[in-house]
């Protein structure tokens, strides 16, 4: 045993030595839901013709998280981003405050848009640890990164909630059953309150205690140090008193940036008010590009940094696909559903929440989307709710612990987050772990005894 260590340490180092890297994983999924379609008798002709269907499922997802992370990094590398991050960042003054205020940084963030959270939190987590390490303050950087992946999960009862926001819209598909549900009802109930602000006030507790010893710093994780560092000037030092060709000049010129500009704000008009659409993956990455280039000035600056920003997202250019294989024989086979119907066909009112919440569990281990989890387990949800007697919101809010809880066991979101902070996901993915126990059982707790 090694002398320093805390039992979380070593735990979160044995379970990286168990997990496989994210690809490996994927494959794994796939083949056990081979298996387990096989024994509960489906015909192996309808489960590879469900494999073949879900392959490309996640085609357009795939490149729209490709450029949430690509543009994460390019916007995360801007002078302006830098100096705000690297201010707030001096504010804390020890390692347990460095950590809280990043990671309510990440909550806030969350409980706005889910999207933001994911792609800037671990940025935040590097500019913090970074700017403590200049301050000879020793922050964990694992653990920093866990807890603020972990604070992201706030966004379950936030205003980007898929299942809350689809059944408050008008014609949602389970409206014959359910009927519409207002956001009053659902994500601003007391229990849903309660489960943000105790799991917040728990997960920092925790975070404190689980502080190892003898940290290892963001300088032990040279990929991730690149990222902030200050001392990158904006035009290459060869560049200086060179006479540019009209092709140089031009992509040097803010002429081409501001007219992209101009065209992105006219899409985002037309987006919003126009069409009267919400924020959504399109719009999320149409802003951050209209950001990107605003803050880097012109094409020049921004494809520097866009080569830079591209290494963040190798990994989700294949895994998704993967992903998508295990999600398309779940909702293309009766799988999903024999699951969730099994759970929640021996649940009583005091069970209810916790079966769900682990129904949402494992459905979300293999489709990384609360919107499509909805899709999937919605009818079942609901319909054993009305035959136990309790409320249709109690399941959907139940269902939102279950969905979180596969995320934060999920490889699929952290490769997001490590892709981004330029890590192996398998180095927080221990510490992560213990944040979904507390998130589970805080929610089934909190969803099992409070009024929703």
């Amino acid at each position: 045993m090694e002398k320093g260590k805390g039992r979380a340490e070593r735990f979160a180092e044995s379970v990286e030595k168990f997990i496989p890297d994210a690809i490996t994983s994927a494959v794994f999924m796939v083949i056990i839901l081979f298996i387990f379609t096989t024994l509960i008798g489906i015909p192996v002709s309808k489960t590879v013709d469900a494999y073949y269907r879900g392959l490309w499922l996640l085609l357009a997802f795939t490149m729209q998280m490709t450029l949430i992370i690509t543009l994460s990094a390019v916007f995360g590398s801007s002078p302006l981003f830098r100096k705000l991050i690297i201010a707030l960042a001096k504010v804390p003054s020890s390692p347990f405050q460095v950590m809280l205020l990043a990671a309510l940084l990440t909550a806030v963030l969350g409980y706005f848009y889910w999207g933001l959270a994911i792609t800037l939190g671990p940025v935040i987590a590097v500019y913090f640890c970074g700017e403590a390490e200049r301050k000879g303050i020793k922050v964990d950087f694992m653990l920093c990164l866990a807890t603020v992946f972990a604070a992201h999960s706030v966004w379950q009862y936030g205003l980007s909630s898929s299942g809350p926001l689809l059944v408050a819209t008008p014609g949602h598909f389970l409206e014959k059953v359910t009927g519409q549900m207002s956001l009053s009802t659902t994500i601003w109930t007391p229990a849903a309150i309660a489960q943000i602000v105790v799991f917040m006030i728990a997960l920092m507790v925790i975070s404190r205690y689980l502080m190892p010893r003898v940290p290892k710093t963001i300088a032990e994780y040279p990929e991730a140090s690149k990222l902030i560092a200050t001392d990158q000037p904006e035009s290459a030092p060869a560049e200086e008193g060179k006479a540019f060709t009209f092709s140089q000049r031009l992509e040097r010129s803010s002429i081409i940036a501001i007219l992209l500009l101009v065209g992105l704000l006219v899409w985002l008009y037309h987006h919003f008010f126009t069409k009267n659409l919400g924020l959504d993956f399109n719009s999320l990455n149409a802003m951050f590009l209209l950001l990107c280039f605003l803050l880097h000035k012109n094409v020049h600056n921004f494809t520097r940094a866009l080569q830079e920003g591209i290494k963040s997202s190798w990994s989700v250019v294949v895994i998704y696909h993967l992903y998508a294989t295990a999600a398309g024989i779940l909702q293309f086979t009766p799988a999903g559903e024999v699951i969730a119907k099994f759970l929640a066909g021996i649940s009583t009112t005091y069970t209810f929440p916790l079966l769900i919440a682990l129904s949402g569990t494992i459905i979300a281990i293999f489709v990384p989307s609360s919107g499509g989890q909805w899709a999937i387990q919605g009818f079942v949800t609901s319909k054993a709710a009305q035959s136990v007697g309790v409320t249709f919101q109690r399941g959907l809010l139940s269902l939102g612990v279950g969905d979180q809880m596969g995320n934060l066991c999920s490889p699929f979101w952290y490769v997001i987050v490590a892709g981004i902070a330029r890590i192996d996901f398998r180095k927080f993915f221990g510490y992560g772990v213990i944040f979904a126990a507390l998130w589970f059982i805080i929610g089934v707790i909190i969803f099992t005894l409070l009024p929703c």
